[in-house]
């Protein structure tokens, strides 16, 4: 801001001028920070200038104006109680948003944490095994993930990440919504189990970490998947939604780092600990205790966030506004989110979002909008408190998908995940017993119980900064190591172990061609089911179905029939019905009768001897000769090369074509396009042409023009000449005949030109020539050949009989 505009504030403000900057800021502030003053000059305020002070006292400070503002705007401005910022941005200065707000950091004082509400009871049992089931059949689902794409994996896209065409069919392939095959996506990848093969046809395929995966038990391929979801930063909910720049953000792509992700996690798993075992909370409740703790007013309790307009305004009595918002996170943005407004991630919106347009937009009288309220949803949070509601949300939803929690609340191996010690089945509550879900205090309020009472004997205890019963200090979080994620997943998985189902290697073979697996299949086993057979039906129990497809697909990898028969006679509890015996007997009795290969050229003879000599010789070694008739041969090589390997041992082969005519061949013969033939070079100095001996005469006479001053433009004898009038203007048929009549005449015309600037500009040109939509012409003004396209001309008009 110059000296002089801060003159001309203190001067409307009603304070005496100064002789330098730094005294004018320092009379400013100890304006500001007088509440009387204030008050006093407050007092005198339009009601539209406190409307203003009221949308920004509780921030974001910052706001938008138009180029013409209101008055209020404008009164606000000239007391420098708004500062302007950058163009069409004025900001509320930290003084008089302190004085506004009356000493307090928030506008409803909420000194006791939130309590953490319980939905509903369950017996930890039932959660345990709710968990317990869930995280077997994520483990089945990574698994058929990285199944499937190591045969068929997807291509990578030019920008990275993976076409929305292959997700879609990825998700149906796992029977599941896009935005769940995302989140088993982004988890496999995290886990070092995909990656991109770095080819030229770059696609995604497992890396060597999934065969190593796929060997280990159940329980610790659940603890692999659990220790790279809870440390990383790439977050699947924001795929479906645009960066700041408006890119998409696509799954495998760049740009889906959230760096509060691991803490949002941390920090949601540890308050649902804080409820008694069994205990489902009320997502409500968990987002608000969240925000409470960043110093973000609760909205239940009739809190505004940033960028959202409240009434009430009362000069003096301190209950206005004041600039920013508590723990810092009010007017922030996450790194890399974008603007909030646009990214719809695709675990879905979370609730309560829907805003009318005019609210999303902020609009308000007198011209002014808060800055901030675009991106803003309808309840008020910035773009960064936003993305934590969603991260929180989407953590919830994920340990489901993990088996983390069951039925929404923490299973006891889960709490071990977290360093606390497993949870007993003391609550009473029968398996999956509704025994609370009132909204209040009460049974399932978040207290102190046993998971915050400390760690088992043998379990490390929580993390540095970790406060699962009361609220964490600003700052508190202290990010696990990788080697300490790694143990606590260990142990949980050894508390899951128990829990899940132990692998069968036995199915029930049935008469209509299925069979039933009762539970899960030892690995061999399903890999043999996988190819003997289609699933046709997941679960508890997985039914296999026999087709003649599937039949033929077991024999094409390498079994006999005999070895199908045995296989399922061995692995079946029930005896093997006769419709599956005769389906297996006849699909190998007509497979393999048509044989389909590959050859690059043969070698036919009426003569079956020579071809048997042939295939006795051993310089045939290399050819790779194979009889497929008594009077055929087929070969690998491209047919010029087998003709002249048989010609090199002594054979006289002919090339024939497809019909079997025989090639005749000559040598090729080579002829250039016609050439002018070289023109003798005289001694001395060449003769000049037409066109070279014309530009010099037109060069000779603007220099003679310049010198003498005959045109006599407004500028002076040596100014270049001007076209009189304004900018020639002509329709475009009329521009190219009067540039192509000019180049036939040599005759100068003054054109219209628009410049690679933009600018308008008037040329005195004598054209030379007109083709492919450029005009190449002598530039008076310029004095040399210059070139300009014929779309940027904008017409033609003849020079006065003085500029010729």
């Amino acid at each position: 801001m110059s000296p002089g505009r801060l003159q001309q504030i203190l001067a409307t403000a009603g304070l005496p001028t100064t002789h330098d900057s730094v005294t004018a800021v320092e009379a400013l502030t100890a304006l500001f920070t007088d509440r009387e003053r204030m008050a006093g000059l407050l007092g005198e305020a339009p009601p539209e200038a406190l409307r203003v002070l009221d949308r920004l006292v509780w921030g974001p400070p910052y706001g938008q104006v138009p180029a013409d503002p209101g008055p209020a705007v404008r009164w606000l401005v000239a007391r420098g109680l708004l500062l302007p910022t950058a163009p069409g941005t004025v900001v509320l200065p930290r003084e008089v948003a302190l004085h506004l707000r009356g000493g307090r950091a928030h506008r409803i004082p909420e000194p006791l944490p939130p309590p953490v509400e319980s939905a509903a009871q369950y017996s930890p049992r039932s959660v345990d095994s709710a968990g317990a089931g869930q995280a077997f059949t994520a483990i089945g689902t990574v698994d058929d993930l990285l199944h499937a794409w190591e045969t068929a994996g997807p291509a990578v896209l030019r920008a990275g990440g993976v076409s929305i065409r292959d997700l879609k069919r990825t998700a149906a392939a796992l029977d599941t919504d896009e935005a769940t095959a995302v989140f088993w996506i982004e988890l496999a990848y995290a886990a070092g189990l995909l990656a991109s093969d770095g080819t030229t046809d770059e696609r995604f395929v497992p890396t060597p970490a999934y065969d190593e995966w796929r060997a280990r038990p159940a329980q610790e391929r659940w603890a692999a998947l659990v220790a790279a979801w809870l440390p990383a930063t790439r977050t699947a909910g924001v795929v479906g939604g645009h960066d700041a720049k408006g890119r998409a953000l696509t799954v495998l792509g760049p740009g889906l780092d959230r760096s509060q992700a691991p803490e949002m996690r941390h920090r949601t798993l540890e308050l649902l600990a804080t409820l008694a075992p069994g205990a489902a909370p009320r997502p409500e409740s968990v987002l608000a205790r969240l925000r409470w703790e960043r110093g973000v007013a609760s909205e239940a309790r009739g809190g505004a966030g940033a960028g959202t307009v409240t009434g009430g305004f009362a000069p003096g009595t301190g209950t206005g506004t004041g600039a920013g918002a508590g723990a810092g996170y009010g007017g922030g943005t996450g790194p890399g989110y974008g603007d909030g407004s646009r990214d719809r991630a695709a675990h879905g919106a979370p609730s309560g979002r829907a805003a009318t347009a005019g609210a999303r937009r902020g609009g308000a009288p007198d011209g002014w909008r808060t800055a901030g309220t675009a991106p803003v949803s309808a309840r008020g949070l910035s773009s960064a408190e936003e993305l934590r509601t969603r991260l929180t949300e989407w953590t919830l939803r994920e340990a489901e998908l993990l088996g983390v929690t069951g039925r929404g609340a923490l299973s006891a191996h889960g709490r071990v995940l977290l360093g606390l010690p497993a949870a007993t089945d003391a609550t009473g509550g029968g398996d999956g017993t509704d025994t609370g879900g009132g909204g209040g205090a009460g049974p399932g309020t978040a207290a102190p119980g046993p998971a915050a009472s400390g760690a088992a004997p043998g379990s490390p205890a929580l993390s540095a900064g970790s406060h699962p019963a009361g609220p964490r200090p600003a700052g508190a979080f202290a990010p696990r190591s990788a080697s300490g994620i790694a143990a606590a997943a260990a142990r949980a998985a050894e508390v899951l172990a128990p829990l899940l189902p132990e692998p069968l290697d036995h199915v029930l073979l049935q008469a209509d061609l299925t069979a039933v697996a009762p539970g899960p299949l030892e690995r061999p086993l399903a890999e043999t089911l996988d190819v003997l057979a289609e699933i046709e039906s997941k679960g508890g129990a997985t039914v296999y179905r026999f087709t003649p497809d599937s039949v033929r697909r077991a024999l094409d990898s390498g079994r006999t029939a005999e070895d199908l028969h045995a296989f399922l006679a061995e692995h079946s509890r029930t005896p093997v019905p006769q419709p599956l015996s005769y389906l297996i007997d006849d699909v190998a009795r007509r497979h393999g009768h048509l044989r389909v290969g590959a050859a690059s050229a043969y070698v036919r003879c009426e003569d079956d001897g020579l071809l048997a000599e042939i295939l006795a010789d051993k310089r045939s070694e290399g050819l790779r000769l194979r009889r497929l008739a008594p009077t055929v041969l087929a070969a690998e090589l491209d047919p010029a090369t087998l003709l002249t390997k048989l010609r090199e041992m002594g054979y006289a082969p002919a090339a024939e074509s497809a019909e079997g005519d025989v090639l005749i061949t000559r040598p090729g013969v080579h002829r250039t396009p016609p050439r002018t033939p070289p023109a003798p070079v005289a001694e001395g100095l060449p003769v000049p042409d037409d066109t070279l001996l014309t530009a010099t005469v037109r060069a000779v006479r603007a220099g003679d023009r310049a010198a003498s001053g005959a045109p006599g433009p407004a500028g002076g004898a040596g100014a270049p000449p001007r076209a009189p009038g304004g900018l020639p203007r002509s329709t475009p048929g009329d521009t190219l005949a009067a540039l192509q009549a000019a180049a036939l005449t040599g005759s100068p015309v003054w054109i219209g030109c628009i410049t690679a600037e933009g600018a308008a500009d008037r040329r005195l040109i004598a054209p030379v020539r007109v083709e492919s939509g450029v005009v190449t012409a002598y530039d008076h003004t310029a004095e040399e050949v210059r070139t300009y396209p014929l779309h940027r001309i904008t017409g033609v008009a003849e020079p006065s009989g003085g500029e010729i």
